[in-house]
């Protein structure tokens, strides 16, 4: 992990034990050939799936479709469907994702590389013990077809 990162993501999570924000993120879940497309950030340990924060004048759609390209290279052939709307109240803050799956998409190199220390699919069979809990949950939700979902991350 990058030391640099790994604190400014603790510095931000002071804050928002000061702030206690409200905020709104995707994540996407890409699944080809039973594989999912699954990242390891810079500033965390786990992996997770793709994913980030929507920007100011963003819709949901537009910010699931930038953070696939940002941070993976993937480029949605089909529109994503939705697995479910969580909230995880963590750090102070109330925080909300928008989560999605999507089957049909295509590989380039990714636009954020800062970010991103991993990128690998894995066998939904066969997931890394480091998956992160609320990302192993999701999984089991998608498999099991219990979507679209609404509760706790």
């Amino acid at each position: 992990m990058n030391w640099l990162l790994s604190w400014a993501y603790r510095l931000y999570a002071l804050q928002w034990r000061v702030t206690r924000p409200i905020t709104l993120g995707v994540r996407i879940l890409l699944i080809q050939e039973q594989q999912v497309l699954l990242v390891r950030h810079t500033y965390q340990a786990e992996w997770h799936f793709p994913g980030g924060g929507l920007k100011r004048g963003e819709t949901v759609a537009e910010a699931v479709r930038r953070e696939a390209r940002e941070e993976v290279g993937a480029h949605l052939l089909e529109p994503p469907q939705l697995l479910g709307l969580y909230t995880a109240y963590h750090s102070g803050k109330s925080d909300h994702i928008a989560t999605f799956v999507c089957h049909d998409f295509v590989l380039h190199t990714p636009t954020d590389r800062w970010e991103i220390h991993q990128c690998r699919p894995f066998p939904l069979d066969a997931l890394p013990a480091d998956l992160s809990a609320g990302s192993a949950r999701r999984i089991r939700d998608y498999l099991q077809g219990n979507w679209p979902y609404a509760g706790r991350w």
